[in-house]
C-alpha cells in the first residue's frame, strides 16, 4: 500500500483484538477455541502490518482487567500466551520481527514473566516491524507507573517528562486505533498515546481479521483530515 493523496501508511497501529468468545460462541465452540483462532490471527496481521509498511504494531492482548473473568479462562490465556512466546521464536527470526512488552510485569506469574523477556531480549536486533505486546496491560496502570517513575528520577511534572516515563517513550503515539467486533470503547487502551490518534471500528471479529480489513482501515485513516487541533 501506498500514500493516498499525500497521506502515508501511518506508523503506528494499535488493535484491540475483540471479539474471540463470539467468534466462538456463534460456531457452538468453546470460549478457548475462539483464543486459538484469535493467535492465528494475530500473526496474520503482523505479517500483513509488516507488508504495509507499518513500523509499529501494539497489539492488546491481555487488559488488567481481564483477570475478572473466570479463572478457567484466565488460566487458558495465561498458558496460551506462554507456548505462543516460545513456539513463535523462529517466526520472529524469519521475519525480523522485534517483539516489546507494555504492561504492569509485577502482576504477571513468573514463569509468563521470563517467556515475555526472553522473547523480548531474542529479538531485540529484529528491524522489520516491531510488534508490543500489550500484556497485564492498563492505560491507567501504565499513567500511575510512569508517575511512579518520574518521582524516582527526579524528573518535574510535565507532558514530556511524563511521557518519557511510558512503558515505551521510543515508540510513536499510535496513528490508528483499530477495534474489532463492533464495540465501540477504548477499553483503558493507550490513554496517554491515543490522543489524538484516528479511531476505526468494525464490526468483523478478531479471528476473521485479516489482511484485507487492516487496508480498509488504512484507507480510511488515509481519507481522514488530521489537524490535531489546528487549522489548514
Amino acid at each position: 500500500m501506498s500514500q493516498s493523496d499525500g497521506v502515508p501508511v501511518p506508523s503506528h497501529v494499535a488493535i484491540f483484538m475483540d471479539g474471540n468468545g463470539r467468534w466462538a460462541k456463534a460456531r457452538g465452540l468453546p470460549r478457548t477455541e475462539g483464543h486459538r483462532e484469535g493467535l492465528k490471527a494475530a500473526k496474520r496481521i503482523v505479517l500483513a502490518a509488516r507488508n504495509l509498511g507499518i513500523k509499529y504494531l501494539t497489539l492488546y492482548t491481555f487488559s488488567t482487567e481481564n483477570w475478572k473473568r473466570a479463572e478457567e479462562e484466565v488460566s487458558f490465556l495465561m498458558g496460551l500466551i506462554k507456548t505462543h512466546l516460545s513456539a513463535e521464536l523462529d517466526f520472529y527470526r524469519s521475519n525480523k520481527v522485534r517483539v516489546v512488552h507494555s504492561g504492569d510485569l509485577g502482576g504477571l506469574p513468573k514463569d509468563i514473566v521470563e517467556e515475555i523477556q526472553s522473547v523480548v531480549a531474542d529479538t531485540a536486533q529484529n528491524d522489520s516491524i516491531t510488534v508490543n505486546l500489550a500484556i497485564n496491560y492498563g492505560g491507567r496502570n501504565e499513567i500511575v507507573r510512569a508517575f511512579s517513575r518520574l518521582s524516582e528520577r527526579g524528573l518535574a511534572l510535565d507532558e514530556k517528562n511524563l511521557g518519557l516515563c511510558l512503558d515505551h517513550p521510543e515508540i510513536p503515539d499510535p496513528d490508528l486505533l483499530v477495534r474489532t467486533s463492533g464495540e465501540k470503547r477504548l477499553s483503558n487502551f493507550l490513554l496517554w498515546q491515543s490522543s489524538y490518534s484516528e479511531l476505526v471500528f468494525v464490526s468483523t471479529l478478531w479471528p476473521d481479521f485479516g489482511e484485507e480489513d487492516l487496508a480498509m482501515a488504512i484507507r480510511e485513516y488515509q481519507g481522514r483530515d488530521r489537524r490535531f487541533g489546528g487549522l489548514r
